[in-house]
């Protein structure tokens, strides 16, 4: 949690010195206070000096709104550092989440990486301002207190040096039991969302085959487990406040019971013993206060711990130190001999690949289901880097290029297409935001998504769910690959993305797709041979290798597996 702290509280340094000064004053006019109040009672209350303690009843007046107006300060500087401090880590552990590639994103879990930029992030959050706010002004009090109190009677103060020492470690066992707590409560809380979240996305699923009570039961097992939890966490911090009231009661009974004793015998004045009473009730209060964010350090510091671990994990796409910004040519993609290995897998998805696809030219990669079609194409996007061979983007390796310049030139349309709560209009802007409304609808021209599109209620305006979840499978591929096309990249990648469509749409998108990118490289991953049968070139994968390089007839002749997917396929009727 140091290190988080230290990090991100760097920019606020002169807040942070501003509360320090604040909450200075204010703790040393509120231990003013009762010196004053035992002056009234030991030289006007009883004396009967009625001057007196209007004099000195001023002065507590002064010190009283000076105590008030610098309070409210600390407080304003806190809120200002802890509010800054939040939106700070948010920000950069969105960056450092939006950077990862699949690898970081599958590592830690999409539920957990919200959780941390939410639940986690608030939980330092809070420490951080309940610090600001409370503790600063803690050991303050408890030091000026023990020393003006030893001032009234140094007798009495033989009390604090056994209550606090005590109450201190008492709450130090209390603390060092929760920890674990918390760090499993944020498990848990991980855990929940990832059941909630895959419920929710995969409700029609659920409802399909009716699995309603077994997935309301596994929601209850992770609820439970969570209730349960924060019960064993709850009960730890039951035991704090009595502990503390129980040691507050018990040294204020002694304190009076011997400094009774005390004033009896002359050696101590019953201001004294007010004041004193009053030092004690202001230390025991301050260390109240540490305890309630005692409470919740534990779980801020295993926040602060799983925060720190994504700032940690760097992405293994990174961009080169000295990236190459410019290209000479436009849009000449080339592997040369590439193999990729997922971490911790005993064999490559890919080896040996090599194929070059040009401008004008469409290729082609088909193969059956965990060939390693949709890794190739994550590899030639640099959505993961080859652990062998080479991916070259107009001659340069992707892992020299600067990263946006290699993606602004790719327009990639995935195997499970995502569209953003929004419009239709938006969604198609989302590459190109200054795209026209002749644009838009050239590229749903294109799409074969017209006729849908001017059909919803306020056509380009038509609102569109997260997901895309109010159009059919269909229709939100159609719109995925019309997004892309707005863009007019150099390069297409479509991963298996015309599985989703008849074959008389299919074939009428194809038509109209090789005139409007005649200029760009096509990079087409299909199951069916009819989608590709035209292509220019056809790389058949098995088993993540490559089997064969050719047309549509050459592969007939010299690729025995194209011919048994070729053959398969028109049994089946899937080409007619």
């Amino acid at each position: 949690m140091i290190q988080l702290l230290r990090s991100h509280l760097k920019n606020y340094r002169y807040w942070l010195l501003g509360v320090l000064v604040l909450q200075a004053v204010q703790a040393t006019a509120s231990l003013l206070l009762p010196s004053l109040n035992a002056d009234i009672i030991d030289n006007g209350v009883l004396t009967g000096d009625t001057a007196y303690i209007w004099k000195v009843g001023a002065l507590m007046l002064v010190v009283s709104a000076v105590q008030a107006v610098f309070s409210v300060g600390a407080v304003y500087c806190g809120s200002k550092a802890a509010m800054g401090f939040g939106r700070d880590v948010r920000e950069g552990l969105f960056q450092r989440v939006v950077a990862f590639s699949a690898r970081e994103v599958n590592l830690l879990g999409a539920p957990s990486l919200i959780t941390r930029i939410t639940n986690d992030v608030q939980q330092v959050q809070m420490l951080v301002l309940m610090t600001c706010t409370m503790v600063v002004a803690a050991p303050m009090t408890v030091i000026f207190g023990v020393f003006m109190a030893t001032r009234q009677d140094l007798g009495l103060s033989l009390l604090l040096a056994v209550s606090l020492p005590l109450l201190m470690i008492i709450l130090g066992i209390i603390v060092s039991l929760m920890v674990p707590q918390f760090r499993h409560m944020q498990d848990r809380l991980d855990n929940i969302n990832a059941v909630l979240r895959g419920q929710i996305v995969g409700m029609r699923v659920v409802r399909a085959f009716v699995r309603e009570p077994v997935e309301t039961a596994r929601f209850h097992e992770v609820n439970q487990d969570l209730t349960d939890t924060s019960l064993r966490a709850g009960r730890l911090m039951a035991l704090m406040f009595p502990t503390m009231m129980f040691m507050m009661n018990g040294s204020t009974i002694a304190v009076i019971w011997f400094g009774g004793q005390r004033i009896d015998s002359g050696a101590m004045s019953i201001g004294s013993l007010v004041a004193f009473t009053t030092y004690l009730a202001l230390i025991m209060s301050a260390v109240m206060m540490a305890t309630m964010v005692a409470m919740m350090a534990p779980r801020a510091a295993v926040s602060a711990e799983r925060i720190q671990e994504v700032f940690d994990t760097f992405s293994s796409v990174a961009p080169p130190d000295e990236p190459v910004t410019e290209v000479m040519e436009r849009g000449r993609l080339e592997l040369r001999d590439v193999g990729f290995r997922y971490p911790g897998a005993e064999h490559p998805v890919l080896q040996n690949i090599s194929f070059t696809s040009l401008p004008g030219q469409t290729t082609a990669i088909i193969g059956s289901t965990g060939s390693g079609k949709t890794s190739l194409i994550n590899v030639a996007a640099r959505l993961f880097d080859v652990t062998s061979g080479a991916v070259l983007f107009d001659g340069v390796d992707v892992r020299d290029l600067d990263p946006l310049v290699l993606w602004h030139r790719i327009g990639i349309i995935p195997q499970k297409p995502y569209l953003f709560a929004g419009t239709v209009a938006s969604n198609l802007r989302y590459g190109k935001p200054d795209a026209t409304e002749d644009e838009l609808w050239a590229a749903l021209e294109v799409a074969q998504a017209v006729d849908f599109v001017r059909a919803m209620p306020g056509g380009l305006d038509a609102e569109i769910s997260q997901g895309g979840v109010n159009v059919s499978g269909g229709q939100r591929q159609r719109l995925a690959m019309a997004r892309a096309l707005v863009r007019k990249p150099e390069i297409y990648l479509f991963d298996d993305s015309f599985s989703a469509l008849d074959l008389a749409t299919d074939a009428r998108l194809r038509a109209a797709l090789a005139p409007y990118a005649r200029d760009a490289t096509v990079i087409i991953v299909a199951q069916r041979f009819s989608t590709i049968m035209s292509a220019d070139q056809i790389l058949v994968l098995e088993d993540g290798e490559a089997m064969g390089l050719g047309t549509h007839d050459e592969l007939l002749k010299t690729c025995p597996t194209y011919a048994e997917i070729v053959e398969s396929q028109v049994g089946e009727g899937v080409a007619a």
